[in-house]
């Protein structure tokens, strides 16, 4: 019997395959069973209610999607009143989604939000801190470690820091998650991409700039997930182009304890389901017993510094 189960930042998920934020919601329970998944990873909430970012806010590009959604929320009341309690009876953890403009604003929302039914918050710290010019906290280590901080203050869940891939050098930020308390790291949130409509020389995104998501981007973020396993001791989830089990396996050999899943489940709803019941098919062809023996199984290469070896 293939066990499935990994332990993920004070968490044991019955499987390590779960929803990105954003791209899931109550409607899909019409499509797949919830109670197959790892973990239910909802939508982000922030403290006010917001409308999000002008129209249009999603386009294709090659191999990827661009998005400017711009975070739009019910706030927190209607997140406690109507969403944790939809939730309530699937088995798998609930983990809440946060975000907000200020580390103090963090910390009130993750304590407003810490009651029965949440089993952890991915705090979303890649969106504009207000109090550094709107600069995202996660694009600087004193300012990821600083917010994680009020975070950990403010709360008795677990904490998992969700970072940018818009920076230099993502292990020093993930050191700074660790260093501030967090508890597991999802690595990454969007790359910050444009694109631009060449007959009507107009943006494709209403906002101009948008997140680029999807498979062209995951051996960027694969890359990163790697670094931050090397640089922390915490569980490290791997986000970014997961669309059938050998990228979740991927992720997994290059560190990720587990993998969420995001824009393919726009195309394909039930591919979460799919990877699921072919990792175990997976894990027998390759003589392992357990899913968590995939984690950080890659085999070495020839570079004497495998973080930084030359390229080209």
């Amino acid at each position: 019997m293939v066990d499935l189960s990994v332990r993920v930042g004070g968490l044991t998920l019955a499987n390590p395959i779960m929803p990105g934020s954003g791209t899931f919601a109550d409607t899909m329970a019409q499509v797949i069973d919830f109670n197959r998944l790892g973990a239910l990873v909802t939508k982000t909430i922030t403290p006010d209610v917001r409308h999000g970012n002008p129209q249009p806010r999603v386009t294709e590009v090659a191999g990827a999607m661009l998005s400017s959604i711009g975070i739009p929320s019910k706030g927190p009341e209607y997140y406690l009143e109507e969403v944790v309690p939809f939730y309530a009876s699937y088995r798998p953890p609930l983990v809440a989604s946060i975000s907000a403009g200020t580390a103090d604003a963090f910390g009130v929302l993750a304590a407003r939000i810490s009651v029965p039914g949440i089993a952890a918050i991915e705090a979303n710290i890649s969106c504009p801190n207000l109090e550094e010019n709107g600069r995202a906290f996660a694009m600087f280590p004193e300012d990821t470690e600083a917010v994680i901080r009020r975070i950990k203050a403010a709360t008795h869940l677990p904490v998992w820091a969700k970072l940018t891939p818009n920076v230099g050098d993502i292990s020093v930020i993930a050191r700074a998650a660790e260093a501030g308390g967090a508890d597991a790291l999802v690595v990454a949130n969007a790359l910050l991409g444009m694109a631009i409509d060449v007959e009507s020389f107009r943006p494709r995104l209403g906002n101009l700039m948008g997140g680029l998501t999807g498979p062209a981007v995951k051996p960027v973020i694969l890359r990163m997930v790697y670094q931050c396993a090397r640089a922390v001791g915490l569980p490290v989830i791997g986000c970014g182009g997961v669309s059938d089990v050998n990228d979740a396996v991927e992720y997994m050999l290059a560190g990720a304890t587990a993998v969420q899943v995001g824009t393919v489940n726009f195309i394909h709803p039930a591919r979460m389901i799919e990877i699921i019941e072919a990792l175990p098919g997976f894990l027998r062809r390759h003589g392992l017993a357990r899913a968590a023996d995939l984690t950080g199984a890659v085999r070495g290469t020839e570079a004497s510094d495998p973080l930084w070896a030359a390229v080209g």
